[in-house]
């Protein structure tokens, strides 16, 4: 077994890990990343995202601190809105059913801002989603649910200025070096990560090691163990790399399993989308205009109420309703009305689509659905329409249907405009909520709620954050602001010779 060594070892290579990774590098510790991905596929499940970060912010004063680009023109121009601590901390809270740990939560929401503004400092750069959080009104765009910021280039544009810095900061990163085991002392202290690396068998000693390295989502055996039958059935909509590793490793030394194992966030995705992400796709398989429009399943029935709430506080559990199908798959329909506020994701040239200047016609195209029962439900839902209400996409409007099961809370429009369009999706699995316990220091906890000696972890790993939703753009935050937590109290210990 070769030996290498480093003051800290960041196991995973995304959002989270190189936040550790270059907060411990500021400290001055010497540190090793290691990625199982070959670069090309480098990043994690970062990488695949659109890059949506959701912060405190209670003026554009606060947005211009990480967006100081932001010109006097879409200032003028836009409602951003504001969205406070106590707004975050509340939809943390309510998304999910009041499990979330609240001192998780304080943190997370706490460090949000400083986060970002701190991640420019790296040469992140950030800029208004105007073309996913935003609708044009009377000449003035506004921002709805809380959701002002993405990263330039999405996923992709955020994972390669996280190399940029990590190159300049000098951090050696491992790639095709998949992480097998945690190596301890005889005090039960952790110095170390086996991993198998060209052939070989590695053991890189460190005085701290911090895991980030992503979920189970990638893991076909264990979605179908914890999440339930049908699981290992779902496309991943990120990286196939994401196996449980860190977790795994975690568990095998005495790590607390913690958080909603069987939960996760999941989106409809194109139906016929690869069975992993696609860099050259990032998020385009997804389908997130729903609220304007219906879902259908093979009945031709509505199954979910597509205008419950904004859709970055929806989307990440209308998966698990499309997985529970029949056939595991649905139609989104859309009129001509409703065409121009759809996201820039439906006009991919790999969508499943289909058209027809008739609905008689439209339902003979839907593969898989009954036509008849399709076009019962469209009188259904056309007739129960509240048209006396007033559509606004920027607001909940409560343009809504009567007497209809499920319901439509908000968005209502008759489909009745042709040219119709339909998409078929299916269940994309993003990330899983199960994993590891840790403490506002983001220190891996045992099951008497003891830190686990030189242990930390950051990211999609960590358990107790989110059950059963998620508010759109948590998690690159918690990501960035665990992970630097991480990366600081890892460089906090190899000073200290612990």
């Amino acid at each position: 077994m070769t030996d290498l060594g480093a003051d800290i070892v960041v196991v995973g290579a995304g959002n989270a890990a190189l936040a550790a990774a270059l907060t411990a590098r500021d400290a001055g510790a010497n540190v090793i990343v290691l990625e199982a991905a070959p670069m090309a596929e480098r990043g994690g499940n970062s990488s695949y995202t659109g890059g949506a970060l959701r912060i405190v912010y209670d003026s554009v004063d606060d947005l211009r601190t990480v967006m100081p680009e932001l010109s006097d023109e879409e200032i003028r121009t836009t409602d951003f809105g504001t969205y406070s601590a106590n707004q975050y901390f509340d939809d943390m809270a309510r998304l999910t059913h009041y499990r979330a740990q609240p001192e998780l939560v304080e943190t997370l929401v706490a460090g949000s801002r400083s986060a970002l503004a701190w991640m420019r400092t790296k040469g992140i750069r950030f800029q208004p989603s105007y073309h996913r959080q935003a609708f044009k009104v009377d000449g003035r765009f506004k921002f709805w649910g809380g959701l002002a910021v993405e990263s330039w280039g999405g996923g992709a544009g955020l994972m390669d200025a996280w190399y940029r810095a990590a190159d300049v900061a000098g951090i050696a990163v491992h790639y095709e070096t998949r992480a097998t085991a945690l190596e301890r002392d005889d005090k039960g202290h952790v110095v170390g990560v086996v991993a198998r690396r060209g052939g070989q068998t590695r053991l890189y000693r460190a005085k701290a090691v911090v895991l980030a390295a992503g979920g189970f989502e990638a893991n076909a055996e264990w979605r179908a163990r914890y999440l339930g039958p049908g699981w290992d059935l779902a496309k991943v909509r990120g990286s196939r790399h994401n196996q449980g590793d860190g977790i795994r490793m975690a568990l095998e030394i005495g790590a607390m399993p913690f958080g909603h194992w069987s939960g996760c966030h999941s989106v409809g995705w194109d139906r016929n989308a690869p069975e992993f992400g696609d860099l050259s796709v990032g998020d385009g398989f997804q389908k997130h205009s729903y609220p304007f429009g219906i879902m259908v399943n093979a009945r031709g029935q509505r199954f979910v109420d597509e205008g419950a709430d904004f859709r970055n506080y929806t989307y990440a559990i209308y998966g698990r309703s499309i997985l529970e199908q029949p056939g595991q798959f649905a139609w989104q329909v859309f009129d001509a009305k409703a065409q121009p506020l759809l996201r820039g994701e439906y006009r991919i040239k790999q969508a499943t689509r289909v058209r027809a200047d008739h609905l008689d016609a439209l339902a003979t195209q839907l593969e898989g659905v009954d036509p008849n029962g399709f076009l019962e439900t469209v009188r259904a839902y056309n007739a129960a329409i509240r048209s006396d209400i007033k559509f606004d996409p920027n607001i909940k409007d409560g343009r809504c249907t009567a007497g209809l099961t499920p319901p439509k809370s908000n968005w209502a429009m008759a489909i009745d405009t042709p040219p119709f369009e339909a998409y078929a999706v299916t269940c994309g699995i993003t990330f899983t909520f199960g994993g590891l316990q840790i403490d506002r220091a983001a220190r891996v906890l045992d099951p008497a709620e003891q830190p686990i000696p030189g242990l930390y972890a950051a990211g999609e790993l960590v358990g107790g954050l989110f059950y059963f939703n998620y508010p759109g753009g948590t998690g690159l935050v918690s990501g960035a602001v665990f992970g630097r937590i991480a990366g600081a109290k890892a460089a906090k210990r190899a000073r200290s010779g612990a």
